[in-house]
C-alpha cells in the first residue's frame, strides 16, 4: 500500500505526520479480517442536576484482539473507559482506584478547568492500590465539544496510553443538536507480544514515537455497524494514538468538518481529507449518500530526512484502511430528513487585537541520528535545552496576560505541541500568518520550522505543563512546567 495526501487535505495546526513503526506483535495489521466485530460505543455516564459522580478503576483488561486473548490496561474493565458527557458550569467528581503494577493519575484533555489541587493536577501521582478523588468544576463559559481524558504519569504516560488507558469526555450545552446519532469514536494502536502480552517499544520506537500493529476504534478492529437511511449523524473523532498522525477520509457521505478541539472552526465546509495529530480531535458532521458508509485512515509520510523508518524493518504503510463501516439499514423505509440546524459557538475573541505582555521561543530538540544517541536518551529530550524536572518551574506567567509564543522545531520530525488548560490561537505557521481566528490545544510544529502561538493566561492559576504529545517524546523529557500566578 503507498502513500497518498489529498489536495483537500486539511492539515491540523501544521505539519504532517510520522510513519507507522510497527513492534514485535504477532500479526501485522494489513492481516486482519475486515468486518468481524460489530460497532460498539463505550458505556456513557451522564450528568444529572449538574453533578457526575464517577468511579474510576485502572488496571487490567483481557480481550481478544483477532481471535487472540491479549492482556492490555483500562477503566472499568473496558477500552476504552466510559464516556462522560456533561454541561457547562457541571461538576466531575471522579474516585480513581489505581490496581496497576505502577502510579498513575488523571488528565482532562480539553477541559477548562483548574489546575490546581484535585482538578486536573498532573502532579498527583496515585500510587499502587491507592485511591483518590478528583473534581473538576466545569466553567459555565465551556462551550459544546469533544475531549478526553487520560493518565500523565511522567514516565509512564506513552506505555499507559498505548496499553488501552484512554476515554471520551463530551460537552453538551443548550446549542448541541440531538435530533442525530451520535457517535464517538475514539482511535487508538496497540502491539502485543506472542503471549498476548503488550510490546515493549525498542529504541528507535521510543525515538520515533511508538505505533502499534493494530489500530483501533473504540478498542475494536475494523468494526461494522448500520445507520439509518436518511439519517445525519455527527461523529466526535479522538485521536488517542501515541504517536500515530491519522490521514482520515469519510467515503460514501458527505461531511462537513463542525470543530477541532472542541473548538468552533471560523468556517465550516466539505471535510474532505484531514490530519490529525495524536491529542487532536475533531467533531464531523455525516450525512450518507450510498449503501455504505467508512471511515478510511492513510498512512502519513514521515518528512524525517534520516530515512529512521526504514531502520526499524517493519515499518507499514496503508491507503484507504477502513477503520470502520457503516452499512444502511435493511428494509427500514425511508425515514424523514430532519433539518438539521449547525450548533451555534460563540465568537472566539481574536489575540491579534489584544496587548501581548511577553513574547517566548519555544525550542524543541532531540537526538539525532544514531551517533546522538550513543550515550543514551537521557535528557536529549528538550525544550529550551532543558529537560523535565517536576521540581521546576521552567516559565513563570501573570495570569490574565496575554503572551505571544514562538515555537521553533530544531529536528527533522514535526513534534505536536500541547498546552494544558489554556487554548492556542495559531497566528502564524513557518512565518505565514493564518488570516482566519482558530484555537486548538495540540499543534503540529513542522520540521525545521515555526508555529506562533498566543494564548490568553486567565481565570485559572497554578502550575501545569506544555509538551510534545508524541507521548514517548514527553516520557522522554520533552516537557515543561509553567507556573501562572496573579501579580
Amino acid at each position: 500500500m503507498g502513500n497518498r495526501v489529498s489536495r483537500r487535505t486539511v492539515l491540523i495546526g501544521a505539519g504532517v505526520g510520522a510513519v507507522a513503526l510497527a513492534g514485535g506483535g504477532y500479526l501485522a495489521l494489513r492481516n486482519l479480517p475486515a468486518g468481524t466485530v460489530e460497532f460498539v460505543q463505550p458505556r456513557v455516564l451522564e450528568s444529572s442536576n449538574g453533578s457526575l459522580k464517577v468511579k474510576l478503576s485502572a488496571g487490567k483488561v483481557s480481550k481478544s484482539v483477532n481471535g487472540k486473548n491479549v492482556t492490555m490496561i483500562g477503566y472499568n474493565g473496558s477500552v476504552p473507559g466510559p464516556t462522560l458527557k456533561v454541561k457547562p458550569g457541571d461538576v466531575i467528581e471522579v474516585s480513581l482506584t489505581n490496581n496497576l503494577s505502577k502510579p498513575t493519575n488523571l488528565h482532562t484533555h480539553g477541559l477548562f478547568v483548574s489546575p490546581s489541587g484535585n482538578s486536573d493536577n498532573p502532579f498527583v501521582h496515585v500510587m499502587p492500590g491507592e485511591t483518590f478523588d478528583y473534581r473538576f468544576e466545569i466553567p459555565t463559559e465551556q462551550t459544546e465539544g469533544t475531549h478526553w481524558y487520560h493518565p500523565h504519569m511522567h514516565g509512564e504516560v506513552a506505555s499507559q496510553v498505548f496499553g488501552g488507558m484512554y476515554g471520551a469526555v463530551i460537552v453538551e450545552d443548550a446549542n448541541t443538536p440531538s435530533a442525530l446519532d451520535d457517535r464517538v469514536l475514539v482511535i487508538s494502536d496497540s502491539s502485543f507480544n506472542d503471549d498476548g502480552t503488550l510490546a515493549s517499544p525498542n529504541m528507535m520506537q521510543l525515538m520515533m514515537g511508538r505505533e502499534g500493529n493494530f489500530i483501533f476504534v473504540n478498542g475494536q478492529i475494523q468494526p461494522r455497524g448500520e445507520f439509518t437511511d436518511g439519517g445525519r449523524e455527527r461523529w466526535r473523532i479522538i485521536n488517542a494514538c501515541v504517536a500515530r498522525y491519522l490521514q482520515l477520509e469519510v467515503s460514501g457521505a458527505n461531511t462537513q468538518l463542525l470543530g477541532l478541539d472542541g473548538r468552533k472552526l471560523p468556517t465550516i465546509g466539505e471535510a474532505g481529507s484531514f490530519i490529525l495529530a495524536p491529542g487532536n480531535r475533531a467533531d464531523l458532521l455525516v450525512n450518507p449518500n450510498t449503501d455504505s458508509v467508512s471511515l478510511n485512515y492513510t498512512t502519513v509520510a514521515h518528512p524525517d530526512s534520516m530515512g529512521m523508518g526504514m531502520m526499524n524493518g517493519t515499518s507499514q504503510t496503508f491507503e484507504n484502511y477502513p477503520l470502520f463501516t457503516l452499512n444502511k439499514k435493511p428494509d427500514n423505509g425511508k425515514v424523514q430528513i430532519i433539518d438539521y440546524v449547525l450548533p451555534t459557538f460563540p465568537a472566539e475573541p481574536d489575540l491579534r487585537k489584544s496587548a501581548v505582555t511577553g513574547k517566548r521561543d519555544m525550542v524543541l530538540r532531540m537526538p539525532m541520528g544514531m551517533g546522538g544517541m550513543s550515550g543514551g536518551m537521557a535528557g536529549q529530550f528538550t525544550i529550551n535545552g532543558e529537560a523535565f524536572d517536576m521540581n521546576k518551574i521552567n516559565t513563570v506567567v501573570a495570569g490574565n496576560t496575554v503572551e505571544e509564543w514562538t515555537l521553533v522545531n530544531k529536528t527533522t520530525m514535526q513534534h505536536p505541541f500541547h498546552l494544558h488548560i489554556w487554548p492556542m490561537q495559531i497566528i502564524a505557521v513557518g512565518g505565514v500568518p493564518v488570516t482566519d481566528v482558530r484555537y486548538q490545544d495540540v499543534v503540529t510544529i513542522p520540521v525545521n520550522s515555526t508555529v506562533t502561538v498566543r494564548v490568553n493566561f486567565r481565570v485559572h492559576t497554578g502550575k501545569t505543563l506544555y509538551h510534545c504529545h508524541i507521548l514517548d517524546h514527553e516520557d522522554l523529557g520533552m516537557m515543561g512546567v509553567i507556573g501562572v500566578a496573579t501579580y
